[in-house]
């Protein structure tokens, strides 16, 4: 849970309000040098989200399965496919995506999670500073109260990897971190749709 220390009440209540908006970054991506760019317009795609949480998994991928719908192809939640422990019979999931025409998967899975400590100091400038006696004593004596923020956010890392199943490889991984997540659906939206922008910016994906 977010803390904030020693900090006015307005300026409280802006902060808060902007990191209540998760924020996603990658600390990493990888895409393979002799992949071929992926045009999925039409095709299958699996969404699987890692998770021994049922609800969760559920959840997310069906964020997942709209995102990628959304950028062209047939987007389509592990779940509704394999119900129970069968998602983990290797032999079972292969023989059935195969069997049903599926092009691609794109699986991700909560990495990590870390507390992140932010410090904003006070601004030390103006010509208040250059001299203890003549300048600062009778400015910092006036203006004595603390204008330093401090806030503890939560981090949740996240490792995405996309396989194609015509090339039967990796084609792109990317490890991301999101500033205080809040929703499980707005949460993977918005990590889907960085995906689909990365990899387009890596020449993955077909725009």
């Amino acid at each position: 849970m977010k803390k904030t220390l020693w900090l006015p009440a307005t300026v409280a209540a802006l902060l808060v309000s902007l990191l209540a908006c998760s924020t996603t970054t990658f600390d990493s991506t990888w895409r393979d040098p002799t992949a071929r760019t992926l045009d999925l317009k039409g095709k299958k795609v699996v969404g699987l989200f890692v998770n021994k949480n049922e609800a969760l998994r559920r959840a997310a991928e069906d964020a997942m399965a709209r995102e990628i719908s959304a950028h062209g192809a047939q987007g389509v939640p592990a779940y509704t496919l394999f119900g129970g422990d069968e998602i983990k019979d290797q032999a079972k999931v292969r023989a059935k995506l195969e069997s049903m025409g599926f092009s691609g998967v794109v699986v991700m899975r909560i990495a990590g999670k870390e507390t992140q400590v932010n410090y904003s100091p006070a601004v030390y400038g103006g010509p208040y500073y250059h001299s203890f006696w003549g300048g600062y004593w009778g400015y910092g004596w006036g203006y004595a109260y603390s204008p330093t923020y401090l806030t503890v956010d939560q981090v949740v890392k996240v490792e995405t990897m996309v396989y194609s199943l015509e090339q039967d490889k990796l084609v792109w991984a990317g490890v991301s971190r999101t500033v205080e997540p809040t929703k499980v659906d707005s949460f993977i939206t918005e990590l889907a749709k960085e995906v689909a922008n990365q990899m387009e910016k890596d020449g993955l994906l077909k725009t």
